[in-house]
């Protein structure tokens, strides 16, 4: 099994769960009544199952072109001085400087996130080579 870069679903009333770390427990009351629940982050997936309604499965895998995540992987971040609100920004929205900042910095991170920021340094390098042979 390829290791998981999002744990998230969506509930038929339109709701997205998404569980971020493990034991990021969240539960939610959909409109037809049901109770959904998401949970494991990166570690495990955990969710409820009815199969009536079932939720919508929005999982993104290491194994899925890096096009396809990197609009959708997000990294939490306090801003540039550490000082604002927790926020979530999208991998793919992270400026150069900051993808470098968070791989020399942060040890304890997912190794899978580690390996999609990297990723995401070569595909940005990639497409700059790719403009320069277009101009």
């Amino acid at each position: 099994m390829n290791r998981l870069l999002r744990n998230v679903i969506q509930t038929p009333d339109g709701t997205i769960l998404e569980s971020r770390t493990r034991h990021d427990y969240k539960e939610y009351e959909d409109a037809n009544g049901w109770v959904y629940v998401v949970d494991g982050g990166l570690d495990y997936i955990r969710r409820t199952a009815n199969k009536y309604e079932p939720a919508t499965n929005l999982n993104l895998t290491e194994d899925m072109p890096h096009f396809m995540v990197r609009d959708h992987v997000t990294w939490g971040t306090y801003g540039i001085s550490g000082d604002q609100p927790l926020f979530y920004i999208a991998i793919a929205d992270m400026s150069d400087g900051h993808l470098q900042a968070v791989l020399d910095t942060q040890k304890n991170m997912y190794p899978q996130i580690r390996d999609l920021m990297k990723a995401e340094i070569e595909y940005r390098e990639q497409e700059k080579l790719e403009m320069d042979i277009l101009l």
